[in-house]
Formats: structure tokens, C-alpha cells, sequence
């Protein structure tokens, strides 16, 4: 794989991960577990799923131990790719070591605590011990229906995709916990930082479960629709003032999207969930309407 390839799979963080999920209790039948799955998820054909989520608990694990070997491939792995990307960098994240379910809608995470380099170990041929990350992100809809999408900066690590405005969870400080209330805080600290749109956590919904093709969970958040105008002149705001103060925006360009019809209209990659996330939304509008 050249750089390219390999910071784009950094970027995406964990490809190809669908083995760690444990969707049932320990005695559930086959037939239990399968209609327990669909009564919960939506299956998309491009490979992601969205949950309906009522109820999410999270419950800390230690990260898998990796032998002496993977541990210096890892690295390997690390270091070119962050000489062909230097704005990669070896923060502390949270990754998922499991999913469980409660009931048809409530789910148990199981987290650990790793850094960034941890992802590099889905290039080390045999490496069993890697784990899917967690993120987070926020549906922000105008008053009018539409979507807030938004594309990533030439200075981060996946310059050109469109995404919804988010980021990866990191894992608490001492003396703090990691549950939902955490991950609903963070979502609107994204939203803030990302788009200049100031939302209090406790008026953000948790909306959706996201499971990327390549085994990242996401956590969708629903925030309370604004006017069109407020959100570009928002966005106009924040973009000026990072640029007077010498820095680059994460966000360099915003869009409204009125379906999954008009990201086709947007120049550069999607993320994966995108164009589900934007189907559900527009869907249950008109479901609303009806």
C-alpha cells in the first residue's frame, strides 16, 4: 500500500473490523438473536448500520495486550504514515470492544482506553488485537428540512470529505465517567467548534447508532433546527475569525441538503454514513408530514 492508501485507511481509522460484536445474551437462541438485530437496526446496502438506540450504558474494558512484534510493526506503520500526513497525531482515544444488547433497544458499549496509533495495527498482517474507534457527531437541520453538511479542511487528516460536524470520543479524565451525558456534552462541543453554533448538551437527542462498513460505531446526535441564515452566518463568523487569528479552519466549507440526492452535487469523498444518516432524516420528515 503506498502512503496515500495507508494515511487514508489511518483517516478512516478502523477498517474491516466486524468480529468483536456481541449482540445477544449468552444463551439467546440464533432465531432470538437474528429478529433481536433487525427489530433494532436499519441493514443499508453500502455496508453501514443505524440503530435505534433508547438507552446506551458504557462500561470501560482494558485494551487487548499485543506481543513485542505487533507493538514495533504498529510503530512502523505509525511513523510512515505520519511523515506522509504530519497532522496525524498520537492523542488518546476511545475504541470499541463491544457491543451488547439489553433489549431490542438498549445497548451496552464496552470501551477501551488507546491512542491513535492503536489504528495502525489493521496494516499489521496477523495483528488480531486492534479495535474499531467511537465518535461522535450531530444532525443540525434547518427550519426548512434541510441538513448541515460539512467538508474537512486541507490541514486535517481526511482534507476534502464531507461529514457531519463531530469528532472522535476521547476517553474521560480521573475522577470522570464516560457515558452518555459525557458523549452528548462532547457532541456539542463539536458542533461549536466546528460550526460556530452554540447548543447546550441537554437539547441534544441521541438519535441514531451508526456501525460503518469498516466497524467504527458512531453516536448521532439530533439537535433543535435553526434557520438557514443563522447557521451560514454562523459558520461565515467562525471561518473569519480562525483565519484573522492565522488558523485554518477544521470545516472550510458547509452545505444544506435537502436529501441524499443532492450529496451527489458535493465535490470530494463522503464518509460512509452520510448518505444513510441524510436518507433517515428526510425519510422521517416525511413520515411527519404525511
Amino acid at each position: 500500500m503506498d502512503d496515500d492508501g495507508l494515511t487514508a485507511a489511518l483517516t478512516h481509522l478502523m477498517d474491516d473490523s466486524r468480529r468483536a460484536w456481541r449482540a445477544m445474551d449468552a444463551g439467546a437462541s440464533e432465531q432470538e438473536v437474528t429478529a433481536m438485530y433487525e427489530s433494532v437496526t436499519e441493514t443499508l446496502p453500502v455496508g453501514v448500520d443505524l440503530f435505534t438506540v433508547h438507552r446506551l450504558r458504557l462500561a470501560e474494558t482494558d485494551a487487548p495486550q499485543m506481543s513485542p512484534e505487533d507493538q514495533a510493526a504498529r510503530d512502523r506503520v505509525w511513523d510512515k504514515a505520519v511523515q506522509a500526513n504530519p497532522s496525524l497525531f498520537d492523542g488518546p482515544a476511545v475504541a470499541v470492544s463491544g457491543l451488547e444488547w439489553e433489549g431490542p433497544h438498549n445497548l451496552i458499549l464496552s470501551w477501551a482506553r488507546v491512542t491513535y496509533r492503536h489504528y495502525a495495527l489493521r496494516q499489521v498482517p496477523g495483528a488480531t488485537t486492534w479495535l474499531p474507534s467511537l465518535f461522535v457527531n450531530a444532525v443540525q437541520p434547518t427550519a426548512d428540512g434541510r441538513v448541515l453538511v460539512a467538508r474537512m479542511s486541507s490541514s486535517t487528516a481526511a482534507p476534502g470529505r464531507w461529514q457531519l460536524p463531530g469528532g472522535s470520543a476521547e476517553p474521560p479524565e480521573d475522577h470522570e465517567v464516560l457515558d452518555e451525558a459525557a458523549l452528548r456534552r462532547h457532541a456539542a462541543r463539536e458542533l461549536a467548534e466546528e460550526t460556530g453554533l452554540d447548543t447546550a448538551s441537554e437539547d441534544l437527542t441521541l438519535w441514531a447508532v451508526t456501525r460503518g462498513e469498516h466497524g467504527s460505531i458512531g453516536l448521532t446526535f439530533l439537535a433543535p433546527s435553526r434557520p438557514a441564515s443563522v447557521l451560514l452566518e454562523r459558520f461565515a463568523a467562525l471561518v473569519a475569525t480562525e483565519q484573522a487569528l492565522g488558523r485554518d479552519p477544521e470545516l472550510d466549507q458547509i452545505a444544506l441538503v435537502r436529501s441524499p440526492a443532492e450529496l451527489a452535487d458535493l465535490d470530494g469523498p463522503h464518509v460512509d454514513y452520510l448518505e444513510p444518516i441524510v436518507r433517515r432524516y428526510t425519510e422521517a420528515l416525511l413520515r411527519r408530514d404525511a
